[in-house]
Formats: C-alpha cells, structure tokens, sequence
C-alpha cells in the first residue's frame, strides 16, 4: 500500500505531461537553468567585489610626539 509501482509513476508521468504540454515543461526547465546561470553570476560578482575592497589603513606610532607620555597607573591622588 505504501509503494508505488512503476505503473503508478507512469500514469502520475502522464497527467503531468497532460496537463501542462511538454512545451511548457521545457520553457520551465530554461527558466530554471538560467535562474541557476544568474545565481552563479551574482555570485560571481561578489567574490570579485570583496577582492578590490581598498587596503587596510594603519597608524603609524612612530610618528607621534618625540617625549613618553607620563602615567599615574600605580599613584594615589590626595
């Protein structure tokens, strides 16, 4: 009961293509493929997108002021 045969695929095969013609079958079928097409594109697209991102500006410590700056880590204030 739970099974189905190859006559029942067969029959379910035939009202499909009753249905909806084998014309429209096939313009679904190139609808689909380039659905996937425009997918792969975009995405594509992306990966070429994050590459020329613009390169990661650095400080540099070097440059500042000539003198340590003081710290007060460690003093109590009165």
């Amino acid at each position: 009961m739970g099974s189905l045969s190859i006559w029942h695929w067969i029959v379910v095969i035939a009202v499909v293509l009753l249905l909806f013609g084998r014309g429209k079958i096939s313009d679904l079928m190139g609808d689909v493929a380039q659905g996937i097409k425009a997918f792969k594109k975009g995405m594509k697209d992306d990966e070429t997108a994050t590459v020329k991102t613009e390169p990661v500006k650095s400080i540099d410590h070097n440059s500042a002021s000539s003198t340590p700056a003081r710290s007060d880590v460690g003093s109590k204030a009165v």
